[in-house]
């Protein structure tokens, strides 16, 4: 969906983000916050309070699709990792890949009573659906729900008050719980390498959700921005900067989203590339680079060894958790080395990098 006057859409919670003094772009289709202005508001405090308390991140943008359990061959089909057997209530995170296995969509895939629960990335969720549906799976876009995320070190104890029971999730686990008669998905989930949730709730009652949250002084509303510098620290790509249908899963060090099975089996599209490079290596690869200086390097920036052009920078910024620049880069293999010593170039200077291991902040996923 393109970026445009004419296609931009407004959000469930349009009305709240405007309320809450919302500075709003356009992404993915959507009217979004990037950041809240005001006395709290700001990228860097709204990312150093998910770090310390609990952010509120509206991510209803996402494409929320439901696909029949009796179809989760079909789509295993179409993914590299093990579908069926997946347990119930189990969250998968996976890709979709084309027929030379470059990356169409990263996505998560959740078994549930009767159907498989994808959350697909909003801005190739049309593309999506239209290639699930051309391999005749069948799939129900569910544009009636929303899909807020609760992150932080206190976010799971502020939706214990609300939904007693959420506590219980172990990381990369999700159910069904009711909020005041309100039917909700919850998985202990997120995209930020902090403990949280993901809520999946009729648009119809998100306003009265968001509220509700909010109203725990723990809980801060939080834009783009600041998911987007939190996803970075975590080492965490973003598809259409870090991920394409030019990148293959071992380019992009996502190996773990092959299943055991899967590599042994292969049956999934791009698998003779795929486990080639599994075995012999690929000729570049995703990497972490941390920046001397202050400047950041954005997405586009070349990369050099010397006076070898050796990559390119998909996302940087600064990363407000370290105090210091930071970048993703995909690079020659034999660059790729932690502690390798690159430059970057930016505004016609080199910045010197070094590559370093990721994520850049550790994550504080709750597993026990």
């Amino acid at each position: 969906m393109a970026d445009s006057a004419e296609t931009v859409l407004n959000l469930p919670l349009d009305a709240l983000h405007r309320r809450l003094g919302a500075r709003m772009v356009a992404f993915a289709g959507y009217a979004m916050p990037i950041q809240y202005d005001g006395e709290f508001g700001g990228i860097i405090a709204e990312h150093l309070w998910t770090r310390s308390h609990a952010g509120l991140f509206d991510v209803s943008h996402m494409g929320q699709v439901l696909v029949p359990l009796a179809q989760d061959k079909a789509l295993e089909a179409l993914l590299p990792g093990d579908i069926t057997g997946l347990a119930t209530g189990a969250l998968r995170y996976s890709l979709l890949l084309d027929a030379a296995g470059g990356i169409l969509d990263d996505l998560m895939v959740t078994r549930r009573g009767e159907d498989l629960y994808l959350v697909v990335n909003g801005a190739v969720k049309a593309a999506d659906i239209a290639h699930l549906r051309s391999a005749g799976i069948t799939c129900d876009y569910r544009d009636d729900w929303a899909l807020l995320a609760l992150q932080g070190p206190e976010a799971v104890a502020v939706m214990e008050r609300l939904v007693p029971g959420v506590s219980e999730l172990r990381f990369m686990r999700s159910g069904g719980f009711d909020w005041q008669g309100v039917p909700l998905w919850i998985s202990r989930s997120g995209y930020t390498g902090e403990d949280g949730v993901e809520i999946s709730a009729p648009a119809a009652a998100v306003g009265a959700l968001a509220e509700a949250l909010l109203a725990h002084p723990e809980v801060k509303p939080i834009g783009l921005g600041a998911r987007d510098s939190l996803r970075l620290e975590a080492g965490l790509p973003l598809y259409g900067h870090d991920l394409d249908p030019g990148t293959n899963p071992i380019e992009a060090g996502l190996a773990f989203a092959i299943s055991k099975r899967r590599k042994l089996e292969g049956g999934f599209p791009g698998a003779a590339v795929i486990i080639d490079q599994l075995h012999n290596g690929a000729a570049r690869k995703r990497v972490g680079l941390a920046v001397d200086g202050k400047l950041p390097a954005r997405e586009g920036a070349p990369v050099f060894a010397g006076d070898r052009a050796v990559g390119t920078v998909t996302s940087g910024g600064f990363a407000p958790s370290l105090g210091a620049p930071i970048a993703m880069a995909y690079v020659a293999t034999d660059c790729a080395t932690d502690g390798t010593p690159l430059e970057i170039e930016v505004r016609g200077k080199r910045l010197m990098a070094r590559v370093v291991p990721m994520p850049f902040k550790a994550k504080n996923y709750v597993r026990a």
